[in-house]
């Protein structure tokens, strides 16, 4: 039935383009994207990545030539009381500096498009922090969970995963499961009642329907985000980047007026789009190695998700690569743990010393919690991620290229492996994998750092990319 939805759906003319363009260039807000973790730029380029929010830093955002600018926060993997804690002082500072420098703001947080994260603990608490410090009032939140690259789609305001030409509600997949972040409802409306614990009822949400889109009813969209008020919530349906295309006009024409403010609860395709992204071929291995040495790669896979283990077995199948095996179970015990981390190291550095590209992956077995042990889990998940990034902070020689695999793995390779102060993106290896080229202070400078998710791309994908790398 989702089929025959989606294939009868009109097309856009040119029209829409026309109107982007004339409503784009009067656009001239700092957009700043709080990324949950490192993933949410794989649908950019040619932007700045920050890696803390010092009050420093948030002045520098604002003084940034680019107009957009992503902040890596890597809250997944905060508990909610670090995600409450910096998310405030986040508030407090943009808030500030924007006052202070007379430039109004778009501020998105960007979450996963399967919908976990802290959600709607980041935004409320911003919401709360931005009216204490600031002179705005948030009017509403915009919610757009498609992703293009990853098959994430909404329409009649449900959220599917698209996978092998099937369309699964994902309330249905193994992402609604999270230990940490779990939910029921794939229906969007539902399931901010959901989240929100019933303080923002199913039928209090509005939504932009595809019809409307395709319409280019522009008038009754700008009647709908007008209308919103007391950070009640809409909903943009899509299925295509230029349904959200279609809706970002209504959206800029309405900001335009400077009487409305908002908040964004996002994935990534609504960043490229607001952040007028031109679409870039993906990288090829002459633009990603331009600086090469003698020695050889570094990977890093902590994801546990299936599709990663899937992506993992595949990958095995390269007779050039070195394996490690990282025993998760180790972490309980601290002296097992040194000793782990310290036969893994010293063959590593050997062998990338040598010319051979290393692999090192979590063991695979899944470790169980009790479901009120949240946060014991996301420390204990903290420790494993804290010894895979030791990999990369004590690698003794300057890798030609650095992969990680996961969420909260890719961002502390970044942050604490690479240190990793200012990056830029790159591009995109591979549809939804995007590329950090690290900054002249980082460990190792000029390198490309592909930040691969767990929930993205064939089975055969992440082995691609390392064939590409090392053809």
């Amino acid at each position: 039935m989702i089929h025959d939805r989606l294939n009868n759906l009109p097309e856009y003319d040119d029209q829409i383009n026309q109107l982007w363009d004339e409503t784009y260039k009067t656009f001239t807000h700092k957009i700043i994207v709080l990324d949950d973790d490192p993933t949410g730029v794989q649908t950019v380029h040619g932007v700045p990545v920050y890696t803390e929010w010092s009050q420093d830093t948030i002045e520098a955002i604002f003084q940034d030539s680019h107009q957009m600018v992503f902040i890596l926060t890597n809250s997944r993997s905060f508990t909610k009381e670090k995600t409450e804690q910096e998310h405030r002082k986040i508030a407090e500072r943009i808030g500030n500096v924007s006052d202070e420098n007379g430039q109004p703001y778009l501020l998105i947080s960007r979450g996963d498009s399967t919908l976990r994260g802290h959600y709607p603990l980041e935004t409320a608490v911003l919401k709360n922090g931005l009216e204490d410090h600031s002179t705005i009032k948030i009017d509403g939140e915009i919610i757009s969970p498609f992703f293009q690259e990853g098959g994430r789609i909404t329409i009649n305001d449900k959220h599917y995963l698209t996978e092998n030409n099937s369309y699964i509600p994902v309330g249905k997949t193994e992402f609604a499961e999270d230990r940490i972040f779990s939910f029921e409802n794939s229906n969007l409306k539902n399931w901010i009642e959901e989240k929100t614990k019933g303080e923002f009822k199913a039928d209090s949400v509005t939504s932009i329907s595809i019809e409307e889109l395709r319409k280019l009813d522009i008038t009754k969209m700008m009647n709908k985000l007008e209308a919103l008020n007391y950070f009640n919530k809409l909903i943009v349906n899509a299925v295509t980047e230029e349904d959200i295309k279609a809706f970002c006009i209504a959206l800029l024409k309405v900001i335009n007026k400077n009487n409305k403010h908002f908040l964004f609860r996002t994935a990534a395709s609504f960043t490229k789009v607001i952040g007028n992204i031109s679409n870039k071929p993906y990288l090829t291995k002459k633009e990603l190695l331009k600086e090469t040495n003698s020695h050889g790669g570094l990977i890093i896979v902590g994801s546990h998700v299936q599709k990663t283990s899937e992506q993992l077995n595949k990958l095995k199948e390269l007779n050039n690569i070195h394996f490690f095996e990282f025993n998760c179970e180790v972490a309980h015990d601290s002296q097992l743990l040194q000793q782990e981390k310290e036969t893994i190291q010293s063959q590593a550095n050997d062998l990338i010393l040598n010319g051979h590209t290393v692999c090192i992956y979590t063991s695979r077995k899944k470790i169980n919690f009790e479901h009120n042990q949240k946060d014991k889990e996301i420390q204990f998940s903290l420790k494993i991620s804290q010894a895979l990034t030791s990999f990369v902070s004590n690698c003794k020689y300057k890798p030609n290229y650095v992969v990680a695999k996961g969420g909260i793995t890719s961002s502390d390779v970044g942050t604490i492996g690479l240190a990793v102060k200012r990056a830029e993106v790159m591009g995109q290896i591979i549809p939804g994998v995007p590329v950090w080229k690290t900054g002249n202070d980082s460990r190792f400078p000029n390198i490309p750092y592909i930040i691969f998710p767990g929930n993205v791309g064939s089975d055969e994908a992440l082995k691609q990319v390392i064939q590409l790398l090392e053809s």
